[in-house]
């Protein structure tokens, strides 16, 4: 037998009502039972309430009958619901687990949450098993098969720690005009131009370039960055190569830094990168005189984010490589025009990373004294 509830609100509960219906912050369920409950006050019939707002009449019931036995601010809230049993028992989700993280079969280069499905079926006892419960189960475990993560794992021996306190070292020094610190890399870069002419950008359309494209080859920019002041310089290079870096460094020393005693580099251990290499360029006695100006600081291997320059590389990167470029002589026009706009705005790298940061995040992966096996770290 039905139980008719009727509704009578006071005047404090029926301001309460119009405020809930009146607040955009609320929830749309909260707000829809506000509604119910201030026809319902007035007498109207629930057949036309339902019409109205428009809701089923079982709601309606529902939200008076817990008004009346209740109170109002029961109404208005939502019951917790039991919701309906989990598919997987906690053996079962194991499985999953287990057989996300391993590799995936023959034929596939990753797990999809329809052949991990497929292949849980299999192992426990169920019929069929949709691709919704498998991703539910996935997220509460933290996991996604269909990403990875690439890095590098050094060594931590004790040639990866002096390394790394040397340099970081050179970056805590106080800026010297006789003694400067200058980061030194390179990156290449593809000369791509355009097959056809791209269509200019207009309101509401944005610029369109066509897919298709032409390799014009590839350049190398060779980067320099003082570690202490605002200063970089790029320079523009067809190859990479041994000649290149010697003609690099009789540059840092007669044409950037000619008043300095000795200019500290700090450069990643590429095989160019050699001070015997002045010697292939340059006769003995010049390779000499450039080389007793220099001290060259190499970062370990596999740890090239100790390298102040790469970070200036990724700044160049952004604001001035990332589009299509089609030759030399534009590339150096650009690099060149960017170079100047970073210098003027007194742009320069902050460096945070000390010796004692590094004591104290990686002082357990410190080789111990006595032990000359290492440790690895993920960098």
């Amino acid at each position: 037998m039905n139980v008719r509830y009727i509704v009578e609100l006071s005047d404090e509960e029926r301001e309460q009502l119009v405020a809930v219906d009146a607040d955009s912050t609320a929830g749309p369920q909260q707000r829809r039972r506000a509604q119910i409950l201030l026809p319902c006050d007035r007498g109207i019939p629930d057949m036309v309430i339902a019409e109205t707002l428009p809701c089923g009449t079982s709601t309606i019931y529902r939200t008076k009958k817990r008004r009346v036995e209740e109170g109002i601010d029961a109404a208005l809230s939502e019951q917790p619901r039991e919701g309906g049993q989990r598919k997987l028992t906690g053996t079962e989700e194991a499985t999953l687990v287990a057989l996300c993280c391993a590799a995936p079969p023959e034929g596939c280069r990753r797990w999809t949450l329809q052949l991990l499905a497929d292949h849980v079926v299999r192992l426990v006892d169920h019929d069929s098993l949709s691709t919704e419960t498998i991703r539910r189960r996935l997220a509460e475990n933290a996991l996604k098969p269909w990403r990875r993560k690439m890095w590098c794992i050094p060594a931590v021996d004790a040639e990866f720690v002096m390394r790394m306190e040397d340099v970081l070292d050179l970056y805590a020094e106080r800026p010297s005009d006789t003694r400067p610190v200058v980061s030194f890399d390179e990156t290449p870069i593809q000369l791509i131009g355009e097959t056809r002419v791209p269509v200019p950008a207009a309101p509401g359309r944005l610029r369109r370039l066509d897919y298709e494209y032409c390799r014009n080859g590839t350049a190398n920019l060779v980067v320099f960055v003082d570690a202490h002041r605002p200063w970089r310089h790029v320079k523009v290079t067809e190859h990479r190569t041994a000649l290149d870096f010697a003609e690099c460094m009789r540059d840092l020393v007669d044409v950037h830094f000619p008043r300095a005693d000795v200019i500290r580099v700090v450069m990643d251990n590429l095989s160019t990168h050699r001070a015997k290499n002045l010697y292939d360029a340059f006769p003995a006695a010049e390779a000499r005189r450039i080389l007793r100006r220099l001290e060259f600081h190499f970062t370990p291997k596999h740890a090239s984010w100790l390298n102040m320059v790469d970070i200036e590389i990724s700044v160049l990167s952004r604001q001035c490589l990332d589009r299509r470029i089609p030759d030399m002589t534009m590339l150096i026009r650009e690099v060149a025009a960017w170079q100047r706009r970073r210098d003027a705005t007194g742009a320069r790298i902050t460096w945070m990373f000390n010796v004692d940061g590094a004591r104290r995040k990686l002082g357990r992966s410190y080789p111990a004294p006595g032990d000359s096996g290492g440790n690895a770290i993920a960098a």
